[in-house]
């Protein structure tokens, strides 16, 4: 799949002034294809991911919380610092700033955290733009840790705390850009309940399926929808939304054990009876389909959302 960053170049060398992307946009593409950060981003990845967690990790990626738990963390920095540089406005209220900025030096650690764990399972341009982001994070903390270091020796700290602020403010933009156009963190299994209309829907002959391998069949109104489906040794078939839901992998890729298929591409683990996410990167569940055979044929019907319970553990 092409990807607008892919023709770039082109874009900005022949596209007519009004029509070329916006300089941030622009400089955001670049940094996307920076490949010659894949070497550093490579060895910090595998560094994540060797840190012995255990359970702590689907933590930190937000699975309990139903999405990323990144940005909630992140709201107590921002705030800090920025209620901080509003009270260095105001007469009278140095102490209190001082306290807001220490506050906000308190909170980069867990948000930092969570960060780091869902960097660590981003696609390649994600990643540079997510490398980018932590770096300006550290720019912010370092410049609030000088500001503070300066107040509490009774020196004016400000200056450093606006240069904190920038960073970070810069940092948040890198952060949208994640979010919003690359779309690191929202579910990406969500649309397919808008796009299977009501009803059963065919997917072929049953005989076509082999019992214990997974095999992906299309279904919606276009067929334009990718559905997992398993024949399983008893004789029913599970069926569940093909992507997953944390960056729309094709399940049907993956490897299926113990009632569950993980996905190929990071590792999440969802349960093929209700689509759970048995475990992350993924934070929210698969789609999943009733099924039945009519006259040797497969049909499937999108389940009503539910939320079925956790396993322990």
């Amino acid at each position: 799949m092409t990807r607008w960053t892919d023709t770039m170049g082109p874009l900005l060398r022949y596209a007519p002034a009004r029509e070329r992307p916006g300089r941030v946009l622009a400089a955001m593409g670049r940094l996307e294809q920076a490949s010659w950060l894949d070497g550093t981003i490579e060895l910090l990845r595998k560094g994540v991911r060797a840190v012995p967690l255990g359970g702590a990790r689907d933590a930190l990626h937000g699975r309990w919380l139903g999405h990323p738990l990144h940005p909630v963390l992140v709201q107590l920095p921002m705030g800090a610092w920025l209620s901080s540089a509003v009270l260095d406005r105001i007469p009278g209220n140095r102490r209190a700033a001082t306290v807001l900025v220490g506050v906000g030096i308190a909170g980069v650690a867990p948000a930092a955290a969570a960060g780091l764990a869902d960097w660590a399972e981003l696609e390649d341009e994600q990643a540079r733009v997510g490398l980018a982001h932590a770096v300006c994070n550290v720019l912010a903390t370092t410049c609030y840790a000088v500001s503070l270091g300066a107040r509490l020796a009774g020196r004016d700290g400000r200056r450093s705390a606006l240069a904190g602020l920038a960073a970070a403010a810069l940092s948040g933009a890198m952060g949208g850009h994640l979010a919003y156009r690359q779309a690191a963190g929202p579910n990406h299994a969500e649309a397919v309940h808008r796009l299977v209309p009501p009803g059963w829907h065919d997917l072929g002959e049953v005989a076509d399926l082999t019992p214990g391998r997974p095999v992906r069949r299309t279904a919606g109104a276009a067929g334009d929808v990718a559905v997992l489906v398993l024949l399983q040794p008893d004789g029913t078939v599970a069926a569940l939304a093909d992507r997953c839901s944390h960056l729309a992998g094709s399940l049907s890729e993956g490897e299926v054990a113990d009632g569950c298929v993980t996905c190929p591409l990071h590792g999440s683990t969802f349960r093929l009876s209700d689509g759970w996410n048995v475990t992350g990167p993924a934070t929210a569940p698969q789609p999943v389909f009733d099924t039945r055979i009519a006259a040797g044929r497969l049909q499937i019907r999108l389940r009503s959302v539910e939320i079925p319970d956790a396993p322990e553990g």
